[in-house]
This record gives C-alpha cells, sequence and structure tokens, in this order.
C-alpha cells in the first residue's frame, strides 16, 4: 500500500465511481466550491484538503476512460469484433459505433457481479461514512483483482514480477500496477488467438473460391466478387454473432 501513489487511488476511485454514478447519484454530496479572495485569514486544513482533492480527481479523470477499457473485457470484445469485420471482407460493416456500443453493452453485462461486489463491499461502506479511502480502496481492489487474475496468463504476470523483483504469495499481495498491464498483455493475446480461429473458416471459403475460378478459366474475375456473398451465407446459417457472443460469455465464466 505504501508503493501506491494517491493519484492511482484516486483513478480507481474514478473506476468505480463512473461505474456506479447512476445508482449512488441520490446519495452522493458535492462540496460547495467558492471562487473569491481571502482577505488574509488563515485556510482551514480540511478546506485546503477538499481543494486539492477535487483538483486532483479533475485531473485524473481524463484518465478514466483508459482505466474503464484496459482494466475490463472491453479490449479483448472489440478486438474479436474487428477480426470478424476483417475476415468476413467488410472493413466497414458493420460501423465502427456500433460494433463499439456493443462491446460497451457485452462489458457492462459481463463486468457487473465483480463491479456488484465493489459496490456491496466498497462504494456503500464508504458512502455511508463506515470505512475511509484507505480501507475503501483496499475492498474495492479485491474483485476487481479476481476478476483479472482469472484472465491473466502465468507467463505474463511472472514477466512483470521479475521486472519489479516482486514475490507475491497470494493475490492480495500482488500489486495493482503489476496486474494491469500482465492482464492487457493476457488479453490483446487471448483476443488474437480468437481472431486466428475465426479467419480459418474464412480463408477456407477464399480458397475455394480462387480455385473454382481458377479451374473454370474465370482468371479476371475478381475472387471476392463471389467469396464475399458466401461468406455472409455461411456467417448467418452458423448464427455467427451469437455463436461469437456465446463464447465469449463463456471465456469469461
Amino acid at each position: 500500500m505504501k508503493r501506491r501513489t494517491f493519484a492511482l487511488r484516486a483513478a480507481l476511485v474514478i473506476l468505480l465511481v463512473f461505474v456506479f454514478s447512476f445508482a449512488v447519484a441520490q446519495s452522493l454530496s458535492v462540496p460547495n466550491v467558492n471562487i473569491g479572495i481571502n482577505s488574509g485569514k488563515a485556510v482551514p486544513k480540511e478546506q485546503v484538503a477538499t481543494t486539492l482533492q477535487i483538483l486532483l480527481l479533475l485531473t485524473v479523470l481524463s484518465l478514466a476512460p483508459a482505466i474503464l477499457i484496459l482494466t475490463t473485457c472491453f479490449t479483448r470484445i472489440v478486438i474479436i469484433f474487428s477480426f470478424v469485420r476483417s475476415a468476413l471482407g467488410t472493413p466497414n460493416i458493420p460501423p465502427n459505433q456500433v460494433l463499439i456500443g456493443l462491446s460497451l453493452f457485452m462489458t457492462c453485462f459481463i463486468m457487473k457481479p465483480t463491479y456488484d461486489q465493489v459496490n456491496e463491499t466498497a462504494i456503500k461502506p464508504m458512502m455511508s461514512g463506515r470505512m475511509n479511502m484507505e480501507q475503501g480502496i483496499t475492498a474495492a481492489s479485491k474483485p476487481v483483482k479476481t476478476f483479472m487474475l482469472k484472465s491473466t496468463y502465468q507467463s505474463d504476470l511472472k514477466l512483470f514480477l521479475n521486472m519489479r523483483n516482486e514475490r507475491a504469495k497470494n493475490p492480495d499481495d500482488l500489486n495493482i500496477t503489476t496486474l494491469i498491464p500482465a492482464f492487457i498483455i493476457s488479453e490483446l493475446k487471448t483476443a488474437f488467438i480468437i481472431g486466428f480461429y475465426i479467419f480459418i473458416p474464412f480463408l477456407i471459403i477464399d480458397l475455394i473460391v480462387a480455385s473454382s475460378l481458377m479451374s473454370m478459366g474465370m482468371m479476371m474475375m475478381p475472387p471476392t466478387v463471389i467469396s464475399l456473398p458466401a461468406k455472409i451465407l455461411v456467417f448467418v446459417l452458423a448464427d455467427g454473432w451469437g455463436t461469437l457472443i456465446s463464447a465469449i460469455l463463456q471465456g469469461y465464466r
């Protein structure tokens, strides 16, 4: 805990509040901010601390989207969808807005159990005053670490542990700044492995179409003219989207 900077703690708080802002919006209390010129009187320490926290949270707020994306399953899902689009041969269909929107909703669906635990064990006690920020950060990091560890390869985790000469006997001893990059690399690796398997059936269709056109002497016709409708038909008949989303969800159980 001593190695964690206050900026890292504030970033995690921003992530948690961002996810559950709608659920706890009614219970949030915003401190009063007055802009004016002091007449030389001493400013209370509590007011100085609150002002510094507000400034720091506003600074870290710009990092909240990156924290939300890189500490959840969003990275794997959006990369897999991009591979599907490339394998089909439709680089602009579905549009980016559709893929990102679907990825965000799937991320919320997958991460809901984890953040329900965070809400019960950290956010609600902090809002009610039963926990301070130090205790809340410790309680909130446990479910998040558990989720990331399930999808992190041991080799990637050992890589970052060896770089910092760290030894962790249990998940609670892991530094979150070490676990997050290991989790991101593991998610990228898993997404590319799944993308490889996605490309295989569509590659076979391309080879069959190209060989058929060559055997019929139709060398001037682009193979994509025939292979694209064939790939779309096979994908629809195989219930491609449902099968793919089911496989992604099974990977996080």
